[in-house]
């Protein structure tokens, strides 16, 4: 739905890579940067760091995250 968002989360000792089907978003990380998501597109998100998803569209926002440990 749009204006939804995901509740703020860290990405503790993993990398994260969130693969985006269908929609339009934002990630949003702790230091307030923002990314723009849309379909057909991927964001990474680094150890260690807080962020949001929030559906900015009007359609639904639909994305997978990859999740990989660092060792």
């Amino acid at each position: 739905m749009p204006g939804q968002f995901q509740w703020s989360m860290s990405t503790g000792q993993n990398e994260e890579l969130l693969v985006v089907f269908e929609g339009q978003g934002e990630m949003s990380f702790g230091d307030r940067s923002k990314l723009p998501m849309k379909a057909n597109s991927a964001v990474y998100c680094p150890p260690e760091t807080e962020h949001n998803v929030t559906n900015t569209g009007t359609a639904t926002l639909r994305y997978v995250y990859v999740v990989a440990g660092i060792r």
